[in-house]
């Protein structure tokens, strides 16, 4: 009985692969970390990093862009990431009733709680982008400038949820429902 010549040449090509696999190609000879090392100054295998030098995944814990002026721009800059970023989950008004949670994904915490209304606005800006709970990291998708653009517009949305009337210009609140009556 004859191997087919598909199968003698594969056999064959096989076992050259296999002759070809000598142990130095597998165990070359290199140095473990910090393993002393007479080639180098300090005696060790490992370098030393430049001084000076940021690894490029690190960020100081306290690192934060720095905070805009708030301005007309910025809320509207703010409602238009909030809207495509926060609003799935968060709802429009901040509620937490957003569209993946009437899916079935986990409610996150209403943005008018009493402890996110007496949250520092770093609070939010770090949930942005660290991530908090089920609220994986932003970090990759908001920048930073927009990150406080968002944090504006969750304390208007907070404010505007419990805002007193007597805060509104006397023009606005002839536009107000009276009292029993329903907005239609």
């Amino acid at each position: 009985m004859s191997l087919p010549l598909h199968r003698l040449a594969a056999a064959g090509g096989l076992a050259i692969l296999l002759c070809a696999c000598q142990p130095d190609l597998a165990d070359q000879p290199r140095y473990e970390t910090y393993e002393a090392a007479p080639y180098f100054g300090n005696g060790r295998s490992a370098r030393e990093p430049v001084p000076g030098t940021v690894a490029t995944d690190a960020q100081p814990a306290d690192w934060r862009a720095p905070r805009p002026a708030l301005e007309h721009a910025l809320l509207s800059q703010g409602r238009e990431a909030y809207e495509v970023y926060c609003a799935p989950c968060h709802g429009s008004t901040g509620a937490g009733d957003g569209m993946i949670v009437r899916r079935g994904f986990p409610a996150p915490p209403s943005l008018h709680l009493p402890r996110l209304r007496r949250a520092p606005d770093t609070h939010f800006y770090d949930v942005i982008t660290h991530g908090y709970g089920v609220m994986y990291s932003y970090a990759a998708r908001v920048r930073p400038g927009q990150r406080w653009a968002i944090t504006a517009y969750i304390r208007a949305l907070q404010f505007s949820q419990q805002a007193p009337v007597t805060a509104l210009p006397a023009a606005e609140r002839l536009h107000l429902p009276a009292d029993g009556e329903t907005t239609p």
